[in-house]
């Protein structure tokens, strides 16, 4: 099963030092071929355009990811079409083969992004040639994607996996703020109703009151010391207020609710 959505964006921002909130983003196929950037370090960077407005734009970004995927011979289909629509399903799927690329072929090392973008020379990826090389020489088969393992070193090996356990801890953090908001939001919701249904049950008790007041013992007088009976029950456990508390709770009607 591949990586979550929070994961993924986690691990694009992180390795490309970008603020994406939706994976949608990655449509735009900058994002894709900066990825594979960082893998190889030979991604015309200067042809790539993040800042993108225009479907056009798009296929030029796309045009570069396909010539890094026919130089590599990577043998996995971009849907090119499918993509620059930016819709979540689809970026989500093609992102969640592209990180498991990444894992399985980036080298290790430090690599720096926005230098990259800049249109700078080799990152400190450069002095990775030899992995490069066999890339060059052809990586295979997508299905295969065979790992470059002879090319990491001890300390790209740490480095990378301190980066991926950095990205799920932002990620968990994350998720932890949306269920918070999201509770904190419910519990302001069932407050209003509270007050709303209290408000009509607190109009309820003071005209069966006035009611009683003025009956005289008839039919109508019964009903409604049935009535009171009903409003004034309680529970086990349950604290009657002391008389005239809440006398002065801001009533509530259909529309304010």
């Amino acid at each position: 099963m591949g990586e979550s959505r929070t994961e993924l964006l986690a691990w694009i921002n992180d390795l490309l030092q970008l603020n994406y909130t939706k994976v949608e983003q990655a449509g735009t196929g900058a994002a894709y071929c900066q990825i594979m950037d960082s893998v190889f370090n030979d991604v015309h960077m200067t042809k790539v355009k993040f800042d993108t407005k225009h479907e056009y734009e798009y296929v030029s970004n796309f045009k570069v990811l396909q010539h890094t995927f026919d130089k590599h011979k990577i043998d996995k289909i971009i849907p090119v079409d499918k993509l620059m629509k930016c819709k979540f399903q689809d970026n989500l799927e093609f992102m969640q083969w592209v990180k498991r690329f990444w894992d399985q072929n980036f080298p290790g090392g430090e690599y720096d992004a926005v230098q990259r973008r800049k249109g700078g020379g080799p990152s400190s990826a450069s002095a990775r040639s030899p992995a490069v090389g066999r890339s060059s020489a052809g990586v295979g088969a997508a299905a295969s994607m065979a790992p470059l393992s002879a090319s990491r070193t001890p300390t790209g090996r740490l480095s990378s996996a301190k980066n991926r356990a950095g990205s799920a801890d932002a990620a968990r953090i994350g998720d932890l703020k949306a269920q918070v908001t999201e509770l904190k939001v419910t519990v302001d919701g069932l407050e209003k109703e509270r007050d709303f249904y209290f408000g009509k049950l607190r109009e309820i008790e003071i005209l069966v009151q006035e009611q009683l007041e003025t009956s005289q013992g008839d039919t109508d007088g019964e009903c409604i010391k049935e009535i009171q009976a009903i409003l004034y029950r309680t529970e086990e456990g349950f604290e009657v207020p002391p008389e005239g508390e809440g006398e002065d709770d801001e009533q509530y009607d259909d529309e304010t609710f």
